[in-house]
């Protein structure tokens, strides 16, 4: 998603990383990487997240950039495919927030992954998949 950002904006751009993975056995997220410019507070920032499925993920970041210095209302999340469950839940948490997604689907299988969905977003995008 950043590339296809960073080739059609004609604007400037700055680029903050934030590595944030769902614990498989737990389903909680942890983040292992945070790295953002220092102007953060004075921009709009686009939270790139291909899928949004129980929502952890997304909070976790959002606390980050809030914990940053972020406003609530100065970020734009742009995804994807969201899960109405996922989307329920993160609205509530934070209802400041503008959520953009392609695509919602009904629900997260046992696993907590969004069905039907589209598979592991990682794996088809790097072209992993079984």
């Amino acid at each position: 998603m950043e590339q296809v950002l960073r080739e059609t904006w004609m604007g400037p751009l700055s680029f903050g990383k934030l590595l944030i993975q769902r614990d498989e056995t737990t389903c909680r997220a942890e983040i292992y990487y945070s790295k953002l410019p220092p102007q953060i507070t004075k921009d709009v920032v686009l939270l790139l997240e291909p899928m949004l499925a129980t929502g952890g993920s997304v909070i976790k970041a959002v606390e980050t950039l809030k914990a940053h210095g972020v406003a609530e209302e100065s970020i734009v999340l742009v995804n994807i495919i969201s899960s109405q469950p996922g989307l329920d839940v993160v609205s509530q948490k934070y209802p400041s927030l503008k959520i953009v997604s392609a695509a919602v689907d009904r629900e997260l299988n046992p696993k907590k992954y969004i069905s039907p969905g589209l598979g592991d977003f990682g794996d088809r995008y790097y072209g992993t998949c079984d």
